[in-house]
């Protein structure tokens, strides 16, 4: 076959693009990018190839490959990175859309500045810190600039609630300025937050030394209460200080890769330094399938970028990279607005730091393999309780929540490896079943995620039930043709987890902790997710049914309400103008509806 392969490489363009390895099925199970496509695609079926594992692994599964030319390297990895999100081949190192990293938003021109943990930057004129690997860090880092500097953490805004209650408990701990005392001046607020600005830059001296200054001009000028303030800001500063790990010079500003690889798993680790410390990290863990190379990391970096929107002055590859990768990914940064310099130390100082992220890299895929291990014993257990044909990698969870019969929600929670993967969950509101009936209910649900091919199927499906559940839906994938396992949660007289259920039989799993663990988590986390999805439906439908209350207004027109304004609370604020630019509502309608908000308030 490889003979046949590479005979059909040899006829590629010299040309840059993107390659897509398929199987014997059709799926791509490998998507690459080239600045020479024959030269490339051909080296995966020469004879005697200087392979890594993974990759003649990846070799040795193609049946077939296709290919697209490019204008440039550039076209190439952008189209690369669009396809791997788009057929998510089992090679690739996983490309994801959904994340957007968190920014620390500065309100700065405002008369009483504020701050907030947003998602995205806008042009409006106010001043954004990070991005940062997650909310975590990023509120971390707030609430640390909040407690140091006494800034406002409440709801208030000001000057339009100062005065109209008493200072909090915030205040009396001195960790708030309480610009709602009106004791403290807009400009004095202001001024805290100059130092605020300079903290999250980074730059711990120079807000060490501005506040030295002021508190030495309170003391020289008898304000003790300033001095004091003053002092113990320092002091918080200083503690966090000792904290932080100074890896450079104050203006240093770049970011460090290194990467750890093995047959069982890789790891990209990167950590963020701003102003010559280390301000946040991020570990990227890839699974043993995934090809973790010089030109799949760069795409991955590349990507990175994309969506972190800040660039730093500088990146530092602990890794060696070909020249075409670099240059790829230099050129990209630079599209991306980035004037970024690349490069890869091989001594003194920075290459002291790449091996230290190394290190970091080395430490998280021990970690991962540990657990991962602990984990596949577990679902190896699982599978021989419930005499399954293979080890359960995906699993999925299904539970019926409603309210006297109305708002049925089905929720399904999904399980990788043992892990919980909350993006892959899903809520399905019932609509072909009148009254509570869980079983028609579940039928629906299943069915419909069924349906749903381009997902992957699951390898073992749990029913948060009994016999009925599992006899119900065992039938329904007989009717589709979809061979996969079922079994039944079943709960003692306490609500607490007991064994799993057959529609026959039901098996124990009280004597293998960690199956009962596993199990009992599965069926809390379903019941939760499902029940908190239930209950949103239920607030909706309730809105719903208040709105149907105005005259003009029927199902139709309250969801079309409900779905433009969003919430209650800006639809009760809604101008004429604005009610009417919703779908259905006319003058009569608007008026009928301001008048009921109206009549509400008196």
């Amino acid at each position: 076959m490889n003979g046949a392969l590479l005979e059909k490489s040899g006829r590629l363009p010299l040309s840059p693009g993107v390659y897509l390895m398929k199987n014997k099925s059709g799926n791509i199970i490998y998507v690459g990018k080239s600045k020479v496509l024959r030269q490339r695609v051909s080296q995966y079926f020469q004879e005697n190839p200087k392979h890594d594992i993974k990759t003649q692994k990846m070799i040795e599964a193609v049946y077939d490959f296709d290919y697209m030319i490019t204008d440039s390297e550039i076209e190439a990895l952008a189209l690369e990175n669009r396809l791997i999100k788009l057929h998510k081949p089992k090679f690739n190192i996983k490309l994801k859309d959904a994340k957007s990293y968190p920014y620390i938003k500065v309100t700065i021109n405002d008369e009483y500045p504020r701050m907030y943990v947003v998602r995205t930057r806008q042009n409006d004129n106010a001043r954004y810190f990070g991005p940062y690997s997650g909310s975590g860090p990023a509120y971390s880092i707030m609430k640390t600039a909040q407690k140091t500097f006494g800034a406002a953490s409440c709801k208030k805004e000001f000057p339009r609630d100062i005065g109209k209650s008493r200072p909090c408990l915030y205040s009396q701990l001195g960790h708030c300025a309480t610009p709602c005392s009106g004791k403290v001046t807009s400009e004095e607020y202001r001024e805290s937050f100059r130092d605020i600005i300079t903290f999250l830059r980074g730059s711990f001296g120079d807000v060490k030394r501005s506040l030295q200054d002021k508190m030495e001009f309170a003391s020289e000028n008898l304000l003790f209460e300033t001095a004091a303030l003053c002092r113990d800001r320092i002091r918080a500063l200083d503690a966090l200080w000792e904290k932080q790990k100074v890896v450079g010079p104050p203006d240093a500003d770049y970011d460090v890769f290194a990467l750890y690889t093995e047959e069982r798993c890789s790891c990209l680790a990167v950590f963020y330094v701003r102003a010559g410390s280390v301000i946040d990290n991020e570990h990227f863990i890839f699974p043993a399938e995934q090809i973790a190379d010089d030109e799949t990391v760069t795409t991955f970096i590349g990507d990175l970028y994309n969506k972190r929107g800040y660039i730093p002055r500088e990146i530092l590859l602990g890794f060696p990279v070909r020249a075409e990768h670099e240059h790829t990914l230099a050129a990209y940064i630079h599209q991306l607005g980035g004037r970024t310099k690349i490069r890869r130390p091989e001594r003194g100082d920075l290459r002291a730091l790449c091996d230290m992220v190394y290190e970091n890299a080395v430490n998280r895929a021990v970690q991962y393999l540990a657990e991962s291990e602990k984990d596949n014993k577990m679902l190896i257990k699982l599978a021989q309780l419930l005499s399954l044909e293979v080890v359960p990698q995906r699993i999925e969870a299904y539970d019926i929540s409603n309210m006297g019969g109305e708002n049925t929600v089905a929720g399904m929670i999904v399980s990788e490896d043992g892990k919980l993967r909350r993006s892959c969950y899903r809520t399905y509101n019932i609509k072909t079943v009148e009254g509570q009936d869980d079983y028609a209910s579940m039928r629906e649900a299943v069915e419909r995620r069924m349906k749903h091919k381009n997902e992957t199927l699951p390898d073992l499906i749990l029913l948060d039930g009994g016999k009925g559940h599992v006899s119900t839906i065992r039938n329904l994938l007989e009717e589709l043709e979809i061979d996969i396992p079922v079994f039944g949660m079943v709960k003692d007289e306490y609500h607490k987890t007991r064994a799993l259920t057959s529609d026959s039989e039901d098996i124990s799993i009280a004597r293998e902790q960690s199956v009962f663990t596993f199990i009992y988590k599965l069926q809390e986390e379903v019941h939760r997710y499902t029940l908190s999805k239930m209950t949103v439906a239920k607030g909706a439908a309730y809105k719903r049914y208040a709105l149907e209350d105005i005259k003009g207004i029927g199902p139709v027109k309250a969801k079309e309400l409900l779905s433009h304004f969003k919430t209650m609370t800006k639809l009760k604020s809604a101008s004429k103008e604005e009610l009417l630019g919703v779908r259905g509502i006319n003058e009569q309608t608007a008026d009928a509806i301001i008048a009921h908000f109206a009549a509400q308030n008196k």
